[in-house]
């Protein structure tokens, strides 16, 4: 098994300029992640684009689920920022046969106390195990995409 790893931006691909005192989305740091913890699945990453979830357009939605569809790997990671990842969950919902995981964090990956290294761990064991369709792994659980919504005020997903 292969798992085919797209990143698309988001909080967790986020890195802190101080000549401009604020956020952009930078290189991704699954690949980093991955080599720190030693993760010896067979797997391979795209980057796919590099934007703020909140920026995210239905034509970017559009070109995530034309990739996912065409490429070969029946087991797909993704990670993606969490203001929008419902949205793009249950879009992707339209390819039938693949497994395919969405994960992102609250935190840029490269804050100490990040949760990216967890849910992208979390998202790996998942995709590997769930059957054909499309999830959201956050806070230790699989989601729904139609069954979940993102507390902004507990800064956390939870189950409708």
């Amino acid at each position: 098994m292969k798992i085919k790893i797209f990143t698309v931006g988001g909080t967790i691909d986020k890195v802190y300029f101080d000549q401009k005192s604020e956020y952009q989305v930078g290189e991704p740091g699954v690949t980093q992640i991955l080599r720190e913890a030693n993760i010896t699945v067979d797997y391979e990453w795209e980057s796919i684009m590099r934007k703020d979830s909140l920026d995210l357009t239905d034509d970017d939605r559009q070109i995530i689920t034309d990739k996912i569809r065409s490429d070969s790997n029946k087991h797909v990671l993704v990670t993606h920022g969490t203001d929008t990842m419902i949205e793009t969950a249950k879009s992707l919902q339209q390819i039938p046969g693949k497994v395919v995981v969405l994960t992102g964090a609250m935190s840029p990956a490269r804050f100490k106390e990040s949760d990216a290294n967890f849910n992208i761990g979390f998202a790996m064991a998942g995709v590997q195990l769930l059957p054909p369709g499309v999830y959201i792994a956050m806070n230790g659980r699989i989601f729904n995409p139609d069954k979940v919504v993102k507390n902004r005020d507990l800064n956390r997903f939870e189950e409708i």
